[in-house]
């Protein structure tokens, strides 16, 4: 491989080295497409064409990057704490109660197939606040361990929620992936029944997903903190 194909690639390490740094995502995802864009002889130009044709071949890229940018302007200006102060107020509730909340809310808004940005929209800039103001509520002062298990106990309710909800929406993509699939085999199913068919079972994940995450974020909490405060 030649040195310039090499350099293609410094885009991927920027990511790498940014997110091991743990340092600003959205910050990251900037520069590596700028560098990738200049080493590979795109150009500013030639990215933001490139933007351009994306937006206009699927708009959906528009609120993803209109999210990034209010999210980015939310946290500036203090969103993470404002987060974390609302549920400090609650002196019982415990992480494992604030994911098992979120994935309710999430399901509730996968049915109509709304989307708050997913993990790095949303879990991240609100709910981890949120799961780290429940944690100093209950008089413990977050343990990193603890907390990095949080992150994937709370991205794991996003994917619950949003992958067992989001069908129960008429007309979204998943029901018509479906129907699609099973027409040519004979099957002529409305988009309705499909959805009918998956309540029971989006409820029955959700109930699962949150009893789960309920009990092993007690099972951590008195590894980390001992008896409870």
């Amino acid at each position: 491989m030649e040195m310039m194909d090499l350099l293609k690639l410094l885009g991927i390490l920027i990511v790498i080295i940014g997110f091991a740094l743990k340092l600003d995502s959205i910050l990251i995802i900037v520069v590596a497409a700028v560098v990738t864009a200049i080493v590979s002889g795109l150009g500013v130009e030639g990215l933001l064409e490139t933007f351009g044709e994306s937006f206009v071949s699927n708009r959906s890229m528009a609120i993803f990057i209109l999210i990034m940018l209010v999210t980015g302007t939310l946290e500036r200006n203090g969103l993470k704490n404002a987060a974390a102060a609302l549920i400090g107020r609650f002196k019982r509730a415990s992480a494992g109660m604030v994911v098992g909340a979120y994935g309710i809310m999430r399901g509730i808004f996968a049915a109509f197939n709304v989307s708050f940005g997913g993990v790095a929209g949303f879990v991240r800039p609100i709910i981890m606040p949120m799961i780290d103001g429940a944690i100093k509520a209950q008089g413990h002062e977050p343990n990193e361990d603890h907390v990095e298990e949080l992150k994937g106990m709370a991205s794991g309710m996003e994917n619950i929620a949003w992958f067992f909800c989001q069908v129960l929406f008429v007309g979204g993509a998943g029901g018509l992936l479906v129907q699609s699939t099973l027409e040519p085999l004979g099957y002529h199913v409305e988009l309705i029944d499909l959805a009918l068919v998956e309540i029971p079972i989006g409820i029955f994940a959700l109930i699962v997903g949150i009893v789960y995450y309920f009990l092993r974020d007690k099972k951590l909490t008195k590894k980390y903190y001992g008896t409870e405060k």
